[in-house]
């Protein structure tokens, strides 16, 4: 390990991990969860080895959207369940990408279940667990001073269509469609707005492009089972291994 930070106080857990504090102040340690929830966390499990699974995968794809010029908070791999990053102050949206229609889109507007949309549909939420995660508008996002002004939401959006772009055939040339993701970001010690949290299958959708398998945590919001083995077949495709 290139850095040696030490973690110390535990900043923050949420539903998939936990944040730590180091020694350096300008760095935190995430580590990885083998916990599951869904439906805003009615229903809860445990996969041991998931949080593994999870932290793999997001250190190959933070490395892969870094090397396009997508800021983020990634810095490298401490051991299987820990990742170091830049401590960032979170941006309480959720940005949700959307390919392809599915879960609460079908269901809320009456879209066809696997419509490709005609566009990419890129969505807010509102992070907190307390009002269930509402949608929001640019306005509700000044209102709630969010984001500084609308330029800040306009980079965000483009940022996430970015990334839509970059991962979209990053995944097509491993036989997987992205159909849906989650993503949030952060401010830099500098005030920088950058990507953060993680690139995994508890935010990702993703299927199989011949089978239409599901290949993410829908395995487990829909009872199918098999979540750690698709998971590891997520990772061996964006490994390379047969």
């Amino acid at each position: 390990m290139a850095n040696k930070a030490i973690k110390k106080t535990l900043v923050y857990e949420g539903k998939a991990k936990k944040i730590w504090s180091t020694d350096d102040v300008a760095l935190y340690i995430s580590e990885f969860k083998d916990d599951l929830t869904a439906f805003n966390g009615k229903k809860k499990a445990t996969e041991e080895g998931k949080g593994a699974l999870n932290n793999k995968i997001s250190t190959e794809l933070f490395k892969y959207l870094n090397n396009k010029g997508i800021s983020t908070h990634f810095i490298e791999m401490i051991d299987d369940n820990h990742m170091l990053h830049k401590k960032a102050d979170v941006i309480l949206i959720e940005v949700i990408v959307r390919n392809i229609a599915t879960g609460s889109l079908s269901r809320n507007l009456g879209i066809q279940d696997g419509k490709v949309l005609p566009f990419t549909l890129v969505e807010f939420d509102y992070k907190n667990d307390a009002l269930g995660d509402p949608k929001l508008n640019d306005q509700h996002c000044l209102i709630l001073e969010l984001v500084k002004d609308t330029s800040e939401l306009e980079y965000i959006r483009y940022t996430a269509r970015r990334i839509n772009e970059l991962l979209k055939a990053f995944y097509a040339q491993r036989n997987l469609t992205l159909v849906d993701f989650k993503l949030e970001f952060g401010r830099d010690i500098n005030g920088n707005i950058i990507l953060i949290d993680e690139l995994s299958p508890d935010n990702f959708r993703l299927w199989d492009s011949t089978s239409g398998e599901k290949m993410d945590k829908d395995r487990f919001r829909e009872g199918l089972g098999g979540l750690k083995v698709a998971y590891e077949e997520v990772l061996n495709r964006i490994l390379g291994v047969k």
